[in-house]
């Protein structure tokens, strides 16, 4: 049994009258908490929320139909939308093998980067830390709930979620679970806290005493809103307008299955296919094939002028080929080579995951080296780019930035460092300056 000299109120029963900057300060203080227990404790709690979620299903399942019932009957909610809502059966589950997965992984924080001598007996080190308080934006999605939560349990962070209004109901039921899993653990439940609405979040972003980093998932212009209205780091989760690109030299069995699962196996993801560009070489022969496949999956077909005057039935692409469309609809162009393929890219797409299919491996690498997106894969489905297909154990978003973190962000992205120099006497830099001791800078084992 832990003591928590936070507040003597059961942490998921604490009001949500509070304004948001005492939540996020609750949520720092208890993030330091947090940040101090063990490897050992961490992942102890992070099985004791698998428990509670696990023990918790048909509570979760209840709320959760509530929110999607309300969702089919809201004319504004898209089909996509409605089916990221979804948290029973499969994703429930992954959900809770997520956590367990995130258990078995190595500790984020104490890592030794760097561990040098600067004289003798001066000793520099550089340390992986927590960064402190998380600010998570997402969008209705309640296993990202799970996947954000378990992340900070695991980095030792806090972290307040703002989800999407449409899974409200499930998210305030998950976030509960979760705060009464940790109540007999290390880590504090106070670590983890909810935001309900638009207002609260406009606050959150005000709060760049206790906050650390934003991570906004959503549109561009979301993103570019956060960015300007907030001194807090913002790590943008914006679009993704991800593309395959057939190649003369594709094996056209690969390509299909590649189009088609890039494209239907989870279509409201941010890493399914909205574009299908095939070389001009192909254009008689796959793309009626891929059309064909496509339709017998429910998928709307747009195209350009080539692609239409194929097939007549072909829709006009009306939305742009900016267009994110998460549904079960895409976009075909048909490009003239490799580097028509990387320029439509370079204008269109997000820099969040393009493939190309090819049996060139010359072409592969060129279209690899000057793709500028964070993943770009070679004879393999987009929906590969996933923190847990990649071994992250969950991810709290895709960043699409050129700067690290990018692509899926997992625990490496959730953690800083620290500089920790010690000296075995009273070293100053006034004996260096004199000449009376020198600098050494020898590197030592990190593990000494």
């Amino acid at each position: 049994q832990f003591l928590y000299l936070i507040d003597t109120r059961p942490p998921h029963k604490i009001p949500m009258t509070l304004n948001v900057k005492d939540i996020a300060r609750r949520v720092r203080d208890a993030g330091r908490v947090a940040a101090a227990a063990k490897l050992a404790q961490r992942n102890d709690a992070l099985r004791a929320i698998a428990a509670g979620l696990k023990a918790n299903e048909a509570r979760i399942a209840a709320a959760n139909a509530e929110d999607v019932a309300k969702a089919k009957d809201d004319p504004e909610v898209s089909t996509a939308l409605a089916n990221r809502l979804a948290f029973v059966g499969g994703k429930y589950a992954s959900a809770i093998h997520g956590l367990n997965d995130l258990a078995g992984l190595p500790d984020p924080i104490g890592e030794v980067q760097m561990h040098r001598e600067l004289s003798p007996g001066l000793v520099l080190k550089r340390v992986t830390v927590p960064l402190g308080v998380l600010g998570i934006i997402f969008e209705a999605r309640p296993d990202a709930a799970v996947q954000i939560a378990s992340l900070a349990v695991k980095s030792g962070n806090g972290v307040l979620l703002k989800c999407g209004k449409e899974a409200v109901t499930t998210c305030t039921e998950i976030v509960d679970v979760v705060k009464e899993a940790l109540k007999d653990t290390a880590v504090p439940p106070d670590s983890v806290a909810l935001l309900h609405n638009r207002e609260q979040t406009r606050e959150m972003l005000t709060c760049d005493k206790y906050i650390d980093l934003i991570v906004p998932r959503g549109s561009n212009s979301f993103v570019q809103y956060v960015q300007a209205n907030t001194n807090i780091p913002v790590l943008g989760h914006a679009d993704g307008i991800c593309h395959v690109y057939v190649d003369a030299q594709a094996d056209l069995s690969k390509a299909l299955r590649i189009a088609i699962d890039s494209k239907t196996q989870y279509p409201s993801a941010c890493n399914s296919m909205e574009t299908l560009l095939i070389h001009e070489s192909l254009a008689a022969t796959f793309l009626p094939t891929f059309i064909d496949a496509a339709r017998a999956k429910g998928v709307k077909v747009n195209g350009c002028d080539i692609t239409k005057a194929i097939d007549p039935s072909v829709g006009d692409v009306e939305a742009g080929w900016a267009h994110e469309y998460c549904d079960l609809e895409c976009a075909v162009k048909i490009v003239s080579s490799p580097d028509e393929a990387i320029a439509h890219i370079a204008e269109y797409g997000s820099r969040h995951t393009d493939a190309i299919v090819t049996e060139d491996a010359e072409a592969a690498a060129h279209f690899q080296q000057q793709v500028a997106s964070a993943g770009i894969f070679h004879n393999a489905s987009t929906r590969f780019a996933d923190g847990f297909r990649y071994g992250f154990g969950a991810e709290v978003g895709v960043s699409t930035s050129g700067m690290p973190p990018r692509g899926p962000v997992g625990l490496e992205g959730l953690i800083t460092y620290k500089y920790f120099v010690s000296s075995d006497s009273s070293h100053t830099v006034g004996e260096f300056s004199s000449g009376e001791k020198s600098f050494t800078h020898v590197d030592l084992p990190k593990n000494a």
